[in-house]
């Protein structure tokens, strides 16, 4: 193992950068096959393990093959994921469509059987949804992804606290006669989430998680050609761990999972084939050392049009063909 120290971001001591796993590191950039690195790691040590795997969609990182070639694939990355998940852990498996002559296939359908047979629960099938993409001419176009949560036992880590969302009605108050009556009904923190949420307002906001997908105006936008909104992990790193837990993404591409991770002082593992995503995750790391990472910081509200903007309003040529 060949270790790199960095400055640490939050704390007087320095990282531990490594290039393959080890007990003493503290962030791991693994260059390979997923479930080649996979195989070298111990049992039960990740935490969390979270990750957009590839979606079989024929994105310049994907050979395309059929969906039943895809599943059978990666079955024994499956297998090895589930061995490397802590007893009290979580996966969150965050997975599109896949799309075949204009015919939609749901992956999360195809994926959760694979999971259930290995022993993973269900917890929550939250829906993310983003406002810009493609358009599709023969369908309506496609704005969410769908994040499975499962945890592989009944024993699994969940800070309510952290992840409360504000009251819509906080003044609320007991209504039924007795000891109770006329106070507060909720939670001084706020109210738990639901599984389909949206932030607009607020850092945390029930509805649909509204979080901006990374295009080429995003902050956040790299040479990858879809990446993980660090702002998406934040929100289970912050529920699913606690500090110095390890959090493992088994596609990591430039590394949005671990840059979440350890800004909030976790461990953090990447399995990434290609060096050239590697890399730029590691500049990427130096950035958020030094502070000068752009970010798209938790819970910004998405940004609305305004009138005052040209691309907001209706062109005159559409008006007038309105007209006549």
């Amino acid at each position: 193992m060949r270790a790199i120290h960095q400055p640490a971001l939050f704390q007087e001591d320095r990282k531990i950068i490594a290039e393959s796993f080890s007990a003493d590191a503290e962030i791991v950039f693994a260059c390979g096959t997923t479930l080649d690195i996979l195989k070298t790691c111990p049992d039960s040590f990740a935490k969390l393990i979270i990750t957009s795997p590839p979606y079989n969609i024929g994105k310049e990182y994907e050979t395309q093959t059929n969906l039943d070639n895809y599943l059978s694939e990666i079955e024994p990355v499956l297998q090895q994921i589930v061995r490397v998940l802590s007893i009290n852990g979580s996966l969150c498996w965050q997975v599109g469509n896949y799309v075949e002559k204009s015919e939609v296939f749901p992956l999360d359908v195809y994926f959760y059987p694979l999971f259930k047979k290995l022993g993973l629960k269900l917890r929550n099938r939250i829906i993310w949804t983003f406002e810009h993409g493609l358009h599709c001419s023969v369908r309506f176009s496609g704005r969410y992804e769908t994040l499975l949560w499962f945890t592989k036992s009944d024993d699994y880590v969940f800070n309510l606290d952290s992840v409360r969302v504000p009251s819509k009605y906080p003044g609320k108050t007991h209504f039924k006669p007795g000891p109770k009556y006329g106070q507060p009904s909720g939670n001084p923190l706020g109210k738990n989430p639901s599984d389909v949420w949206k932030l607009m307002l607020h850092e945390w906001e029930t509805g649909l998680w509204n979080i901006p997908n990374v295009k080429a105006n995003h902050p956040e936008k790299t040479l990858h050609p879809c990446q993980f909104p660090i702002e998406l992990v934040e929100r289970c790193v912050l529920a699913l761990t606690d500090k110095n837990d390890w959090i493992l993404d088994p596609f990591s591409g430039v590394g949005s999972a671990m840059l979440a991770a350890v800004r909030h002082d976790r461990r953090a593992m990447g399995c990434e084939r290609e060096k050239k995503y590697i890399e730029e995750a590691k500049k990427r790391m130096n950035l958020l050392f030094s502070g000068e990472l752009p970010y798209r910081p938790l819970g910004k509200p998405v940004r609305q049009p305004t009138e005052r903007e040209k691309v907001s309003k209706i062109p005159d040529i559409w008006l007038m063909e309105k007209i006549q």
